[in-house]
């Protein structure tokens, strides 16, 4: 009998330190010290129909809270190929877009561009927002799985 009521006032004690103390809320509360390390991320984007200025604006938005979560400490590299072309093409006309594209370029956020989509849609890199020469690579799909040899891990929102 004495066993049982030590139990019992044990179990009470932990409860009521429970209720006493409660957990920080997971809604607000920063990650611990430490808890990303740095990361090498490749994002991949090859459009989003149908409506693509919608996925280009998640797209962004989604590399602008990776950032914002790792507190930057993150390398980025963004792989565009087929429709996801279209992002820089959109961009040239849409001060929204290329604000974006710009914000997060000042970030240390690579874009790279396909050559083989370029040539397939005919275009060259000035008839995109922002391509550089530099930004082609000659091969979207190979250039991810390159980065992903590199130690870079793959997403695709």
């Amino acid at each position: 009998m004495k066993f049982v009521l030590a139990v019992c006032l044990l179990s009470g004690a932990i409860g009521l330190e429970a209720i006493a103390a409660p957990a920080s809320d997971p809604m607000s509360a920063a990650p611990p010290a430490g808890y990303y390390v740095f990361q090498k991320v490749v994002y991949q984007n090859d459009g989003g129909w149908p409506d693509e200025r919608a996925y280009f604006e998640r797209l962004l938005r989604h590399i602008g809270a990776h950032l914002a979560a790792t507190d930057d400490k993150v390398e980025i590299r963004v792989v565009s190929f087929a429709a996801g072309v279209k992002l820089f093409q959109l961009a040239k006309s849409d001060a929204a877009l290329a604000a974006e594209l710009d914000q997060l370029r000042t970030k240390g956020v690579r874009f790279l561009v396909c050559r083989n989509t370029l040539k397939g849609m005919g275009l060259r890199p000035e008839d995109l927002y922002g391509v550089r020469a530099e930004d082609v690579v000659p091969s979207g799909v190979a250039e991810i799985a390159r980065l992903q040899g590199l130690g870079f891990v793959y997403l695709h929102p």
